[in-house]
């Protein structure tokens, strides 16, 4: 099959090690970062936070971050571009969804008569609540979908990434205190370009079930 969405994701592997001397360009930053803001999420709810660390004392900080667990992952921080936090609400209030709702207005997606009717959309919120009384399972899962918006905006960018679920979420909370107030974070993405010579994983080919065993038309 030939189809550029199927030529991307065909090439989309997990980089294993990156070329610190090859970064991002700003404009390419900017298309990702873009991207991301514009994914789909529950409700429109957009219970996010994307946390770009870029300058080396951030990356410093994300370094130290894998001090107790995960130093797997810990090669990649100096070396790759940027690393992204994907950091979910735990509790997602009705004023939070009220921002939203003044921006659909804003933008003229409803009118201020409608504020009521896309208000009672919050139900849905509050029948996602912990015993904590907390939002986290149910944003949580609104960041995979950037996740995998993003993965795909990579892939046609011809930048490598890692994904890292193996990362000290309560740690990252303490180092990056201000910036994850009010959020947790579950998982993180490395971006940049892979080391010719030292990435293992660059030219394995492609493993994935048949369709018939993951595909069912019925």
């Amino acid at each position: 099959m030939t189809h550029a969405i199927i030529e991307d994701l065909t090439q989309r592997y997990t980089a294993k090690k990156y070329n610190p001397a090859k970064k991002v360009s700003p404009e390419d930053l900017h298309v990702l970062l873009e991207a991301l803001r514009l994914s789909a999420s529950s409700i429109n709810s957009q219970p996010w936070k994307f946390v770009v660390i870029e300058s080396e004392a951030a990356k410093q900080k994300m370094h130290d971050s894998f001090a107790e667990k995960f130093q797997f992952n810990q090669p990649h921080i100096k070396a790759c571009s940027h690393i992204i936090l994907f950091a979910n609400k735990i509790k997602y209030t009705p004023e939070d969804y009220d921002v939203v709702i003044n921006q659909n207005i804003a933008d003229n997606r409803i009118s201020q008569e409608s504020r009521a009717l896309m208000a009672g959309a919050y139900s849905f919120v509050e029948s996602n609540l912990d015993a904590q009384g907390h939002h986290t399972e149910w944003t949580r899962a609104q960041t995979y979908i950037a996740l995998g918006n993003a993965l795909h905006t990579l892939a046609r960018l011809k930048i490598d990434s890692t994904t890292m679920e193996g990362i000290d979420g309560e740690l990252l909370k303490t180092l990056f205190a201000q910036e994850l107030a009010g959020y947790d974070c579950h998982v993180a993405l490395a971006i940049g370009y892979h080391d010719d010579e030292g990435d293992y994983n660059l030219n394995q080919p492609k493993s994935r079930l048949a369709a018939e065993q993951v595909i069912t038309v019925v």
